[in-house]
């Protein structure tokens, strides 16, 4: 069994920042990558930041510049640092740990989500 556990979420002005983290628990044989994904209201959830374990990031074109994603693989933690917070960045962020089975294949699992608000 796998855990995510995200934190980091909440309300802000627009220009401010914020910093999502999300600790990976549990069974885990390898970590492949670990990302964060965003849904607004009646939208779908879509990247947002993504990044290997080999350090490799991919980003949104949407948040280029402005988010930071990070990983600590020592405690199996993915940051996301959020820079000049504009309000359509309001969504509900999830973060996303994709793993290695040790007889190969692998699992993806998703976090419980939490609430990134940005006020005009």
């Amino acid at each position: 069994q796998v855990q995510l556990v995200e934190s980091g979420g909440g309300l802000v002005q627009a220009g401010g920042s914020l910093r999502l983290s999300c600790a990976a628990s549990g069974s885990i044989f390898s970590i492949n990558a670990m990302g964060w994904y965003c849904q607004a209201p009646g939208k779908q959830r879509e990247l947002v930041a993504h990044i290997t374990s080999g350090g490799s990031t991919n980003y949104a074109d949407s948040v280029k510049g402005r988010f930071t994603i990070s990983r600590d693989n020592a405690k199996n933690t993915v940051y996301l640092q959020m820079n000049s917070l504009k309000p359509e960045d309001t969504a509900v962020y999830y973060c996303n740990l994709e793993t290695r089975r040790r007889w190969g294949g692998y699992d993806s699992y998703w976090g419980q989500g939490t609430q990134v608000t940005v006020s005009s």
